[in-house]
């Protein structure tokens, strides 16, 4: 699939652990989606031993990630991990851990397809401000990836004019190790141990969140499991 159309018609869902969310997300091309807020519980999973800032391997449910099903999507604890579940086309779910982190900051996860078409995306999140303004890192089932961000709820792919193919992706329902690098000025893309994209962008340089993302694209059931999240001190 020709990947240059992305997420530019796509209806944003917000799922985060943020005080005050936006429960009516705008879109450039859709009506406002609105969803309930969230209540924040205690985050767990934290080790601040070493270098690691935060991490989570989602086997207890009462963590701090959100518990969140409508419609359109799930967002839960499920089968030893934490899962999205994307049932409407052309649409982005995201979940944020609900912490604040340094401006530098190195993301890992592993991500498996469980179900739904290969045509999706899957990634994470770094130095989230809010609901419109973020970057995010991902990669696709049939072998894409790219770095993007949304500012002021527009999306912009920073790694080029489109998504380019990769061959360091496991395809089809499999897992793949997803590291975002957000480091000064220079966003940097791993999967499976392989840099695949590096960009330089001065958007956002101050702390935020960091999270998971999946999309469906044009056929919906898009299903994903992430574990082992661990966000890191460069």
């Amino acid at each position: 699939m020709n990947k240059k159309i992305f997420i530019a018609l796509a209806v944003l869902v917000l799922v985060a652990m943020a005080c005050g969310i936006n429960t009516n997300v705008p879109t450039p091309t859709s009506n406002p989606t609105s969803i309930p807020n969230v209540v924040p519980t205690s985050g767990g999973g934290v080790n601040t031993s070493g270098s690691v800032l935060y991490q989570d391997n989602f086997t207890d449910s009462n963590s701090g990630w959100p518990h969140h099903q409508t419609a359109n999507s799930t967002m839960d604890y499920a089968s030893g991990g934490y899962r999205i579940y994307v049932t409407t086309t052309d649409l982005l779910a995201f979940a944020t851990s609900g912490q604040s982190y340094p401006t530098d900051v190195s993301i890992e996860v592993d991500a498996t397809k469980q179900g739904g078409p290969d045509d999706n995306y899957i990634g994470v999140i770094c130095r989230y401000q809010d609901s419109d303004n973020f970057y995010f890192f991902t990669i696709s089932s049939d072998g894409y990836a790219g770095i993007a961000m949304y500012k002021t709820n527009t999306m912009s792919i920073l790694s080029g004019s489109n998504f380019g193919s990769s061959t360091a992706i496991n395809q089809g329902a499999a897992t793949n190790h997803i590291r975002a690098d957000c480091i000064g000025n220079t966003l940097t893309l791993y999967v499976n141990g392989t840099q695949v994209n590096s960009v330089t962008d001065s958007t956002f340089s101050s702390a935020g969140d960091a999270g998971l993302i999946a999309r469906a694209n044009g056929t919906a059931g898009v299903d994903i499991l992430f574990s082992n999240f661990v966000v890191n001190k460069p």
